[in-house]
C-alpha cells in the first residue's frame, strides 16, 4: 500500500474500508484488495476474471504481430527511462510492457470520499460508546426546546420523554432478560405547527445522528424514485458513513401522510401502500442492505449491511382532512335528550387533533400493520394570534432577532411596537398556513426599508408601527444624536458656496 492510501484512510482519524473498483464491494466482503496507482483497489475475484478476460482475447491480432507488440514495448520503455526506478517497478509488476488504458481518465482522485466505509474496529467502538448519564434527563431537553419552540408543552414532553428512554433501551440492553421495545413517535399537527422545526431543534441540542426524509419521494422498489432504504443510507451519511454510529441515531420521515392508501384508484398504488408495507420491517428493527453515498442500489455503489433495531423513527405529517374523520366519528355518538350532546358541539372544536384515536388514523388511509409500530401518537396544536406574538420576538433565533441583526450590521436599530406584532399575526392568522406566514409578512413590510436605509447613513433608529402594517402610515425613522446640528450643516454649506463662487 502506498503512503498516499494510508494517509487517505488515517485522515481525521478514522480508518475506511477499500472498496472494489469494480464490483463495489467493500473489503470486509469482498477479501484482499490488489492495490493499482490513482488509488484503485480490486478485489482478487474481479482481478482474476480481468486477467482472464485479457489473456483470451485478442487485440485486433496484436499477439500474431511481433512488429506491434515491439513498438508499443519500445515505447513503453523510453517512458520508463524517465522515471524513477521505484516508480518503475510498481508499474511494470502489474502489466509488464503493455499500457493499454490510462487508469487515471477513469477516476481522477479515485473512490469518493463520500462511498467509503468506515472499517469496524474494537477499539473504535471502546470510544464511540459513552454512558447514560451524557443524555440529559427529560425535563432538561424540554427546557432547551422551550428556548426555541413556543408552546406545544405536550408535544415537546413526548418526544423528551420518548428521546430518553430510548437511549436508556440502546445502553442498557436488556434489563434482567426483559427487551425494552422501541416506541417510534407519529407526530400529527397542521401545517406551520412545528413538527419538522421541533425535530431539527431537537438534533442540534443533542450529539447524535439525525436524518431528515421525505416521504413524497418514496416509491415501491423497482419505480423511478428513492427506494425506501435511502432513509437509512441518509442516517449512515449524516453518521459520517460509521454504521455503529447510525444504529443509534434517529430518522424523522416528514409529510408520512402522503403514502396513505389511496381511495378509489383502480391503477398500482406504488407511492402509497405498497411504500407503508415497505417500511414495516424498517420501523420494527431489521437489518438491511443501504447504498453508501447515494440513494438507489446500483452496481457502482457500495453497500453497507444496518441494523434498524436501536434507530429512533419519528413520523410526521399534517393529515389534512383528519378533523372531519375525527368529527364523523364523534357526532355518531351523540343522541336525543336533555343531558344528550348535540351535533354541532364539535364543529367549532379547534383542538379536534386532540381526540384522534387509532381508528380515525386507519380510516384516513393508514394500514393496522403500520400504525401498530408507531405506538406514541403525539399531536400538536394549531397556532393561535396569541402564539404567534410570542414566536415572532421570544425564541433565541426569533423572526424579528434576525433583522435586528441584519441592520446592525447597517448601525440601525430596529423596533417593533406591540400593536405591529399583532397585526402581522392577525394577518397571518387569515393566511391559515401556520408559522410559515410570518416570514413570508414580514419580507413584504421590510423590503422597502431595507433598500432605502444604506441609502442614508443619518438614520439611527427605524420604527415599525400597527399603521404601516395596516397600510395606514409609515415606519417611525429616528436620526443618529451625532449627526450634524443645524448650524453645522449652515455652517458647511456656505463653506461649499464661498468656495463654489471664488
Amino acid at each position: 500500500m502506498s503512503e498516499m492510501d494510508h494517509s487517505d484512510k488515517q485522515e481525521n482519524g478514522q480508518e475506511y474500508e477499500d472498496v472494489c473498483f469494480i464490483c463495489r464491494r467493500p473489503e470486509s466482503k469482498a477479501g484482499k484488495m490488489f492495490h493499482l496507482p490513482n488509488h484503485i483497489c480490486v478485489c482478487d475475484d474481479c482481478m482474476h476474471k480481468t486477467m482472464d478476460a485479457v489473456s483470451q482475447y485478442d487485440y485486433q491480432g496484436m499477439l500474431n504481430n511481433p512488429e506491434v507488440l515491439n513498438m508499443l514495448n519500445t515505447q513503453f520503455d523510453q517512458k520508463n527511462k524517465q522515471k524513477d526506478e521505484d516508480e518503475k517497478e510498481n508499474e511494470t509488476q502489474g502489466f509488464p510492457k503493455i499500457n493499454f488504458i490510462n487508469l487515471a481518465d477513469l477516476t481522477g482522485d479515485g473512490i469518493p470520499r463520500k462511498q467509503k466505509i468506515r472499517k469496524k474496529s474494537g477499539q473504535e467502538k471502546e470510544k464511540a460508546s459513552f454512558d447514560i448519564r451524557s443524555i440529559p434527563a427529560p425535563h432538561k431537553i424540554k427546557a432547551r426546546l422551550d428556548q426555541y419552540v413556543i408552546g406545544q408543552e405536550y408535544a415537546k414532553k413526548v418526544i423528551s420523554v420518548a428521546v430518553y428512554n430510548h437511549y436508556k433501551r440502546v445502553f442498557t440492553g436488556t434489563m434482567d432478560e426483559i427487551e425494552i421495545e422501541k416506541s417510534n413517535i407519529l407526530m400529527i399537527g397542521p401545517t406551520g405547527s412545528g413538527k419538522t422545526y421541533l425535530v431539527k431543534t431537537l438534533a442540534r441540542l443533542l450529539d447524535v445522528p439525525l436524518a431528515i426524509a421525505d416521504a413524497t419521494s418514496l416509491t415501491e422498489a423497482g419505480y423511478i424514485g428513492d427506494d425506501i432504504e435511502s432513509v437509512v443510507s441518509k442516517l449512515l451519511a449524516a453518521a459520517d458513513n460509521d454504521v455503529e454510529r447510525a444504529e443509534q441515531g434517529i430518522i424523522f420521515i416528514d409529510e408520512i401522510d402522503k403514502i396513505a392508501k389511496k381511495q378509489n384508484t383502480t391503477s398500482r398504488d406504488v407511492s402509497g401502500e405498497s411504500v407503508q408495507q415497505g417500511m414495516l420491517k424498517l420501523l420494527e428493527g431489521a437489518e438491511v442492505e443501504v447504498p453508501v453515498g447515494a440513494n438507489s442500489k446500483n452496481a457502482m455503489v457500495p453497500l453497507a449491511t444496518v441494523n434498524t433495531r436501536n434507530i429512533l423513527f419519528i413520523c410526521g405529517g399534517a393529515f389534512p382532512d383528519l378533523e372531519e374523520i375525527i368529527r364523523q366519528r364523534l357526532r355518531k355518538q351523540t343522541s336525543i335528550g336533555f343531558t344528550a350532546e348535540l351535533r354541532d358541539k364539535w364543529d367549532k372544536e379547534k383542538d379536534i387533533l386532540s381526540r384522534v384515536t387509532v381508528e380515525d388514523i386507519r380510516n384516513f388511509g393508514m394500514i393496522p400493520e403500520f400504525i401498530g409500530r408507531l405506538p406514541v401518537i403525539c399531536t400538536l396544536q394549531g397556532l393561535n394570534q396569541d402564539m404567534l406574538v410570542r414566536i415572532l420576538k421570544e425564541p433565541k433565533n426569533a423572526i424579528l432577532k434576525q433583522y435586528q441583526k441584519l441592520l446592525e450590521l447597517d448601525e440601525v436599530k430596529l423596533d417593533f411596537t406591540d400593536g405591529a406584532l399583532e397585526a402581522i399575526a392577525k394577518k397571518a392568522m387569515q393566511k391559515d398556513t401556520g408559522a410559515r406566514a410570518l416570514r413570508s409578512i414580514i419580507e413584504e413590510f421590510m423590503l422597502d426599508i431595507m433598500y432605502e436605509i444604506p441609502k442614508d447613513e443619518n438614520i439611527g433608529r427605524v420604527t415599525i408601527t400597527r399603521e404601516y402594517i395596516e397600510g395606514t402610515g409609515g415606519p417611525i425613522i429616528d436620526i443618529r444624536s451625532n449627526s450634524y446640528s443645524l448650524g453645522d450643516m449652515e455652517k458647511m454649506n456656505a463653506i461649499e458656496e464661498t468656495s463654489y463662487n471664488s
